[in-house]
């Protein structure tokens, strides 16, 4: 399932090293969008303020949300030059329902990725090949990344490798995790990724380096990044005029697949199987725009190794209701507790 070798670190190398952020399939974003003046769009995830620099060019005004402080210092120029036009809050995606005005959103877009002002500052913990503080913590409070590797069960880390980083050798890098533990915890991000190179060391036909997958899981597990995903498609249903737009750009296969699941539950199609006749008919809550799923192109793939994993699915509000938050319609796993590892 890992789909390119740049999906465990989207805005990274093979082996780690920087990218200059680049907005991935803007045009595309842009279109699905259809922006005119006046519209409100709500950026969940601001980063540099590519798209919403863009959707603000375009006439529309914009709601711009992140979880990261140091993303909202550096949007504040931007919202003075947009003269009122951007509002810029620090706040999880998951809670945009909060920010919704009254009459409701004219698009709600979504860039579901790590972002590289992230990657490149050593003290986030991010990369392992910068020596950092082993953090990974994208709003710079609750559990870290150490808090993790340093108190969960072996089991509990097996699953957290196993899963969210699709790591083959999960079961043994974590009792390797343990054994080490016992005599010193882990601090920095080289700790980790020194200990991993040892335990599966790299081989000559191996695209990525052996604590990518590692790290990435540990990012996606201490962020919760599924389960917010999950709940802002959930929230982006409720605020979304009839009309109104939900673009989602994916760079990794588990975080597509509940895009994917979303939109295929919201359609209103019967459910059921063979086995049941009876179905369940749904008012759709979502039609489709376009292509069900948008890849980058092989020209922005080269110019920009970011996009090479990204995928974009768009869907239009209809009138119907709201359906309720199930989450159970995604097979999220059921992990470690975050709060009990924190103690």
């Amino acid at each position: 399932m890992m789909a390119d070798q740049g999906e465990g670190l989207p805005d990274a190398d093979a082996d780690g090293g920087p990218v200059r952020h680049i907005p991935v399939l803007l045009p595309e974003v842009l279109a699905s969008l259809d922006l005119a003046p006046g519209k409100i769009v709500l950026d969940g995830t601001f980063g540099a303020g590519g798209y919403t620099s863009a959707i603000l060019a375009a006439g529309a005004d914009v709601i711009a949300l992140d979880r990261d402080p140091a993303a909202i210092q550096a949007g504040q120029s931007l919202v003075e030059a947009s003269k009122g036009h951007l509002t810029l809050i620090h706040s999880r995606f998951s809670d945009l329902a909060r920010y919704a005005p009254e009459g409701g959103l004219d698009g709600v877009v979504l860039d579901i990725g790590v972002s590289s002002m992230q990657i490149d500052e050593a003290e986030r913990g991010f990369s392992f090949q910068r020596r950092g503080p082993l953090d990974m913590r994208m709003s710079s409070d609750g559990v870290s990344a150490a808090d993790v590797v340093n108190r969960a069960k072996v089991s509990d880390l097996t699953r957290i490798f196993g899963f969210l980083g699709e790591e083959p050798q999960s079961g043994r890098i974590a009792r390797a995790i343990e054994k080490r533990r016992l005599e010193e915890p882990f601090v920095t991000t080289r700790d980790l990724a020194g200990l991993i190179e040892i335990v599966t060391p790299r081989k000559a036909k191996d695209k990525i380096h052996p604590a990518t997958r590692v790290f990435q899981a540990l990012r996606i597990f201490v962020n919760d990044e599924l389960g917010e995903l999950a709940r802002a498609l959930f929230a982006a249903e409720r605020v979304l005029k009839p009309g109104g737009r939900l673009t989602v750009v994916t760079f990794h296969s588990l975080e597509d697949r509940i895009v994917k699941k979303f939109f295929q539950d919201r359609s209103g199609k019967a459910s059921g199987s063979r086995h049941m006749p009876l179905v369940h008919e749904r008012a759709a809550t979502f039609a489709p725009v376009g292509k069900s799923m948008v890849a980058a192109s092989e020209d922005e793939a080269s110019r920009n190794p970011r996009a090479r994993s990204a995928k974009m699915r768009v869907g239009a509000r209809t009138d119907a209701p709201p359906q309720a938050d199930d989450l159970s319609i995604f097979d999220l796993p059921n992990l470690a507790s975050l709060g009990k590892i924190g103690g």
